[in-house]
């Protein structure tokens, strides 16, 4: 097993290709990405990792995470890889945490690509994230889990992809990092405010929306695209908040065209 910098981390790709970091949300897997890998893979060196506390990465996490610390990881990684400069993808609070990077580190963060992010917490998503802290206090990480598809996807791609959710929910709970850790993360989410600092955000910034996202509005997307200095915006007629999932060759030809412009 590969790790560095407390992470777990795996490579796709030609070593020798320029790196791309993928930082996933709430999640932290590494395996979020699987629909994007090979297509990323044919022109970066792709370095995914598990968030601290998750998956296969260190679960130790202090007694309050933020977003600043996660981007504090991407450093790290990228400190420890020995790479000089690498391009990131992230989705939702991944995606803010290599904002919290490029703002940190602007000679170390390329071109960042920030899936359904946002500058501060709009009412709809405050919404979806108190529902789901209801479900996993009042009955626990299954139902949690269970519950979690209907924020991520689209309804008929969750009717279409049924047999798969639920074992991909099965999988969420044997590898589950633990409800106190979840809350943690969730609560890194509700505080990210970057307001006050958005316009020191030297790199790049692509922001990908989905129209249809129920957990974050995409026009929380255009926002934070207005308070970059150099951003740009798209935002997909279809997909939901698991966009880059849910319709993977879009999402693909989109980001490579950007990185690769």
């Amino acid at each position: 097993m590969a790790e560095a910098a407390g992470l777990y981390y795996e490579v796709h790709g030609d070593p020798d290709a320029p790196p791309l970091i993928l930082s996933s949300g709430l999640g932290g897997s590494a395996g979020y990405w699987a629909a994007n890998i090979p297509a990323l893979a044919e022109h970066f060196r792709v370095i995914a990792y598990d968030h601290r506390g998750t998956g296969r990465s260190d679960r130790a996490l202090p007694d309050v995470v933020t977003l600043a610390d996660l981007g504090a990881d991407i450093l790290a990684l990228i400190d420890a890889l020995g790479i000089e400069r690498a391009q990131v993808i992230g989705h939702a609070i991944g995606g803010m945490a290599a904002l919290e990077a490029a703002r940190a580190a602007p000679d170390r963060v390329g071109r960042v690509v920030v899936i359904n992010g946002w500058a501060t917490l709009d009412p709809q998503t405050a919404r979806c994230f108190a529902m789901r802290l209801v479900l996993l206090r009042a009955v626990g990480a299954r139902m949690y889990l269970g519950a979690q598809p209907l924020f991520l996807f689209p309804a008929t791609w969750l009717s279409e992809n049924d047999a798969r959710i639920e074992a991909e929910t099965d999988h969420h709970l044997a590898h589950w990092p633990g409800d106190a850790t979840m809350e943690k993360r969730i609560a890194a989410a509700r505080d990210f405010d970057c307001r006050a600092w958005a316009d020191d955000v030297r790199s790049p910034v692509l922001l990908v929306s989905a129209a249809d996202d129920l957990l974050v509005p995409w026009t929380c997307s255009a926002k934070l695209a207005a308070m970059l200095p150099h951003a740009a915006h798209h935002s997909l007629p279809w997909g939901a908040h698991a966009c880059n999932v849910t319709v993977p060759d879009a999402f693909n030809h989109l980001v490579l065209e950007y990185l690769r412009s």
